[in-house]
């Protein structure tokens, strides 16, 4: 090959740049495309990253290119981070308005001039509403009325009392110092019960994690009284996490009311729609508990202070209706007496009247029964002596009459009871059977075996029965 038809590389490279710039001199083009490889020199001011395009059907990179910001395309990037609150960095997806660069040295890439930011914000709510619509399609326990998102965990009863938190946040996290500092600083002396469940909580890739320590805290078996998450602030990219399916349909059907406190004020998140209540905030998360505790107490004041007005109120209207009882009774009381005092004195006058007649008419019954025992004294005591010298002869005429009865009486029974003797019943030739030296008469308490005593009149015989029958009762038919 010829010398002369070799040239410099960076006299191709010229001729490359010649090229472009007269092909592309001045114009301007809007292209969307995925920010990788990204970093920010922040002393100059210049972001430094690629822009691809993945496939329709797979992720695999289709195109891809050398991109930079710098000057006024820096402070359009700076402008679209403050009205999204979505840092411009890796894996977002953006419409930017471009020129093409070629430099000898660093090759090709393109200057980004501005950005649009409605086309960022559209594609992440694009992807929130699909979520949301999945959510609503997917689960009975999740519906839509309005705005509002009526869910399985929105619908659980707040206890009167929250006292047993689970909280799930970053760990060592600014937001979960602020919530727990808030808690234990309240103003009203409550007192809190507060576990902490570390995760990550920023990142859609990280929904696994996070989904994980849900799981934990219910497979805890702890009766919290609701379960927090909070986050501080960040880019809006930071918050994706929140707007993951799996996470969205687990704090909807979860059975202890889930609290949120998550630090982005621009946007709601779709755990925020699907839990039981959202604040925007870990602190505000805090006074909400606090407010709520502090509500239950000012309802038990308040009806303590309904029961001392209205026990006052009572007081004040019975002690009124005794008073006027007071009255009443010592009004009839005094009538009473009044009354019953003219009737004891007219009564008191009748018997002082009384007992001058009764006592006067028994006077003279005393004095005439005085002259009729003075004059009839001798003609008494002489009918008296009389009757005791007849009751004192027929006195001994009875007794001896008695005496002798008795005496009869008494030799009737000395005959029957000789006659009914044991030793007189032996003579007449019957006997006595003993049994274990116990008289019996009944034949059931006797086996054939058995040894007996029979008794005679003059003799004991001992004898082993061999047989045992019926008897018939006709040896002493006389």
């Amino acid at each position: 090959m010829e010398s002369e038809k070799h040239i410099k590389l960076s006299e191709l490279n010229n001729k490359i740049s010649d090229a472009l710039a007269d092909r592309f001199k001045g114009q301007t083009f809007w292209v969307v495309a995925d920010i990788t490889n990204h970093s920010y020199k922040a002393d100059k001011k210049i972001h430094y990253f690629e822009l691809v395009e993945k496939g329709t059907t797979s992720n695999s990179i289709v195109a891809k290119i050398v991109g930079k910001a710098w000057g006024t395309g820096s402070m359009h990037l700076s402008d679209f981070e403050k009205n999204t609150g979505q840092r411009f960095t890796n894996n977002i997806n953006v419409l930017v308005l471009v020129s093409v660069d070629y430099h000898p040295l660093f090759g090709l890439s393109l200057s980004v001039l501005d950005i649009d930011t409605n086309f960022t914000l559209g594609i992440l709510e694009q992807q929130r509403n699909a979520t949301l619509r999945r959510l609503v399609e997917e689960n009975t326990f999740i519906t839509k009325e309005g705005e509002h998102y009526i869910t399985k965990n929105n619908q659980i009863k707040l206890r009167a009392v929250i006292q047993k938190v689970a909280v799930i946040s970053g760990s060592n996290s600014a937001g979960l110092e602020d919530f727990r500092h808030t808690l234990e600083n309240n103003d009203f002396g409550y007192v809190f019960e507060i576990d902490d469940y570390p995760t990550i909580v920023q990142g859609d890739n990280n929904a696994k994690l996070f989904l994980d320590k849900l799981i934990e805290v219910y497979s805890s078996g702890k009766l919290y009284d609701a379960v927090v998450i909070t986050r501080g602030g960040g880019a809006q990219s930071d918050f994706l996490i929140f707007d993951n399916y799996n996470i969205g349909r687990a704090v909807a059907k979860f059975p202890i009311a889930v609290i949120t406190g998550i630090g982005h004020q621009k946007n709601v998140s779709i755990v925020d729609l699907m839990a039981h209540t959202q604040t925007k905030t870990p602190t505000k998360a805090a006074e909400f508990i606090i407010a709520h505790n502090r509500s239950f107490e000012q309802s038990i004041l308040l009806l303590q202070k309904n029961i001392v007005i209205k026990s006052q109120q009572l007081f004040l209207l019975h002690y009124q209706n005794l008073s006027q009882l007071k009255s009443s009774l010592s009004n009839s009381a005094r009538e009473l007496i009044s009354g019953h005092k003219d009737a004891l004195m007219a009564i008191n006058q009748n018997t002082i009247n009384s007992s001058k007649s009764i006592l006067y008419q028994e006077h003279r019954l005393l004095m005439n029964l005085s002259h009729q025992i003075s004059g009839k004294p001798r003609i008494i005591l002489y009918n008296r002596i009389n009757d005791i010298s007849n009751t004192i002869s027929n006195l001994k005429t009875f007794t001896n009459q008695y005496l002798r009865n008795q005496k009869g009486y008494l030799g009737h029974y000395s005959s029957s009871i000789r006659m009914m003797s044991p030793e007189n019943i032996l003579k007449k030739g019957y006997a006595i059977v003993k049994v274990n030296d116990k008289i019996t008469s009944n034949a059931d308490t006797i086996a054939v075996g058995d040894t007996i005593d029979v008794i005679l009149a003059d003799s004991i015989f001992k004898t082993t029965v061999k047989e045992k029958t019926t008897y018939n009762e006709r040896d002493t038919d006389l």
